[in-house]
């Protein structure tokens, strides 16, 4: 449970705080973050971060929302892939 912690701390702190905490966002864009939190929650390690890459490549519904929070100037998973792939990488994931 240390390992999908530390996932969700960092993901909270850089993509879903920013938007539950913020009075400008609408309640589409919380409520689909609240979604996203409570699919997170229900996975492994290993499936947050297979939840994480199947959400940057997209289905149509997730392509839609993560417009929507760009157009809101919310980060989204695209905005913070290049850390989140550095840090939960294959070696990190290994080492239990």
């Amino acid at each position: 449970m240390i390992k999908e912690k530390e996932i969700m701390d960092f993901l909270h702190q850089r993509v879903f705080d920013p938007v539950l905490n913020s009075p400008k966002a609408s309640r589409n864009i919380k409520a689909g973050v609240n979604l996203t939190i409570a699919r997170m929650n229900q996975r492994n390690v290993e499936g947050m971060v297979k939840y994480f890459w199947s959400a940057i490549v997209g289905t149509e519904h997730s392509v839609t929302f993560a417009d929507l929070m760009k157009e809101q100037g919310f980060d989204r998973f695209e905005e913070v892939l290049e850390d989140f792939r550095k840090r939960f990488n294959d070696d990190w994931l290994a080492n239990k």
